[in-house]
């Protein structure tokens, strides 16, 4: 457009200005050009930047006056650098205005992309079910998995049929070779349909044993809960809870856990309980235990592992790793979106699983230290050290950890998930997490500087290396957020050589990227019975597209 666009847009004034006779006085000529006659009414218009809004008038009709002012000037009196200043920031808004047009194109572009792909739901590869109320419809398994707060088993019923049997058993991970790809190779073909769920008991303590209490003590467990995970008698009872409303729910989402049902039953002795934990279990079940008779269960999908169990025997490809960072950057921005910070993010608190293609497919799990309070949203005043900052003091982020309490003191969490994504990386590329590492040698997130920070493997991707630099900028102001870090790898990924020269391409042309991408996506995702990592992540990224975020991941990528 520009310059093309410039030169006809002069000389149709130039036209004008011939037609009308050099000879008439210059006053009449301007008249002709005044902008506020009844043929042009000037009207701001709603795509334009808020910086640009104070004018009461668009920037087309801005352009013409301040041109019409210009031949006024050049016709009549005037200095002739005045003259040329009105010519030259006439043309020059002119130059904007057109530009500002394309814009909004690519940004409606964009937002019908965005539209459609939100429209297709995330669907659970669990058969739906409508009892599972009460732990008598589940049968218990083996122990999968232990924390400091609850017990994990793993649990079948005749009601929850898998749709597919691509998973392996927990259980089955510890093995005696030594060659890891063996070890791996062995667990994807060991399927665990025979238990296609996992049961977790939460350890109650002081909560008592009524289902008010528990509801009321452990609702942050529930932020992840599906709409009808409870009867519709318990999730009343959870309205008056700690959050003094229903906690925020998050809907479902790919990198994200899904509990399917949550109710609160009597404490059974299960298997490896004596052992395990003896102290939390009920006076009726062990004389010297702490528990109360009843806790809350959850019930959920069985994944066979953990992050940090599966990268203690494999160690995925350079493509892999980055998959894996981008699905926790995606589940992390699901969370930042509807105002929950999970603020415990670590490789113990990511479950994996393959796709059909062998790809690790990752979710975010365990909310028991999450922010999701309606009155708070991503911010928490801090005004005592009482407070709950959160869970994992090792990977707070440096604004969480270093946050001092006092009157108006409030800590933002906008971003502090992302900064752990950016630990957790060191350990998916095979390297120790820097600020776990015991010793002179490891980092504390109060005062580390950047340059401290080891290098990371010399294989690794360019642009995965500068997402891991980004996140764990100390300056939240200056770290990006997980959507615009995810966005930095979708266009690694993806933009090939279409986004190559992005620096002398328009938006315009990232939008016809964008519409051939969505294209290729709903080819791909036409013939397939079940949905790939990669699949999934670009649907995420294309329900999420947004111009302005776009733009500011190519800046990263450009300049670092």
């Amino acid at each position: 457009m520009s310059v093309k666009h410039a030169i006809s847009r002069g000389l149709e004034l130039g036209r004008s200005v011939f037609q009308l006779g050099l000879l008439k006085p210059a006053a009449r000529i301007a008249a002709k050009f005044r902008v506020g006659q009844t043929a042009r009414t000037v009207q701001p218009q709603i795509f334009l930047p808020s910086r640009y809004r104070y004018y009461r008038m668009s920037l087309s009709g801005l352009a013409a006056q301040l041109q019409s002012r210009g031949f006024r000037r050049f016709l009549g009196a005037g200095f002739p650098r005045n003259r040329a200043v009105y010519l030259a920031f006439g043309l020059g808004l002119g130059l904007i205005e057109q530009q500002l047009e394309d814009d909004r194109r690519s940004t409606a572009t964009c937002q019908e992309i965005q539209a459609f792909f939100r429209k297709k739901k995330f669907q659970s590869t669990l058969k739906p079910f409508a009892s599972g109320y009460k732990l008598e419809d589940y049968v218990i398994g083996k122990q999968i998995g232990k924390g400091c707060n609850a017990v994990v088993y793993e649990a079948t019923t005749p009601f929850a049929v898998p749709r597919g049997s691509g998973k392996v058993s927990l259980v089955e991970l510890k093995s005696s070779g030594d060659d890891k790809k063996e070890v791996v190779g062995a667990l994807r073909s060991k399927s665990i349909a025979n238990y296609p769920l996992a049961v977790k008991m939460m350890w109650n303590i002081g909560a008592g044993s009524s289902s008010e209490a528990i509801l009321n003590s452990m609702s942050q467990e529930l932020v992840p809960a599906g709409p009808v995970a409870m009867k519709e008698e318990k999730a009343m009872i959870a309205l008056n809870g700690h959050f003094g409303r229903t906690p925020k729910r998050v809907s479902a989402h790919p990198n994200v856990i899904r509990v399917h049902r949550a109710f609160t039953a009597k404490v059974p002795l299960l298997p490896g309980a004596q052992d395990e934990y003896p102290d939390v279990l009920p006076a009726r079940l062990n004389p010297a235990g702490m528990g109360n008779n009843r806790t809350l269960f959850l019930v959920m999908k069985n994944y066979p592992f953990t992050l940090r169990q599966y990268l203690e025997v494999s160690l995925p490809s350079h493509k892999q790793g980055s998959l894996m960072i981008l699905q926790l950057l995606e589940g992390v921005d699901h969370l930042c979106k509807q105002g929950i910070a999970h603020r415990d993010l670590k490789s113990d608190n990511v479950l994996l699983e393959f796709d059909s293609g062998g790809c690790p497919r990752l979710v975010i799990t365990d909310f028991g230290s999450c922010l999701a309070e309606w009155d708070y949203a991503l911010q928490l005043p801090f005004n005592s050290r009482c407070v709950n900052r959160g869970g994992n003091a090792c990977l707070m982020a440096p604004e969480v950890a270093s946050a001092i309490p006092g009157p108006g003191v409030v800590i933002d969490y906008g971003k502090a998930d992302a900064w752990a994504v950016g630990t957790i990386s060191y350990e998916i590329f095979g390297q120790p997490n820097p600020f776990y590492s015991p010793g002179s040698e490891g980092l504390d997130s109060r005062k580390y500087q950047e340059k401290q920070l080891p290098p990371l493997p010399a294989g690794m991707p360019t642009n995965s290396q500068l997402v891991v630099r980004l996140l764990l900028r100390r300056n939240p102001n200056k770290r990006p957020s997980a959507r615009v870090a995810a966005n930095i790898l979708h266009l690694s990924l993806w933009g090939g050589r279409a986004l190559a020269n992005q620096d002398r391409a328009s938006k315009q042309q990232m939008a016809d990227w964008l519409l051939c991408q969505s294209a290729v996506v709903l080819l791909n995702g036409s013939g397939s019975g079940r949905t790939s990592v990669e699949a999934e992540l670009q649907r995420c990224f294309l329900s999420n597209v947004d111009l302005e975020d776009l733009t500011t991941a190519m800046g990263f990528l450009l300049f670092g």
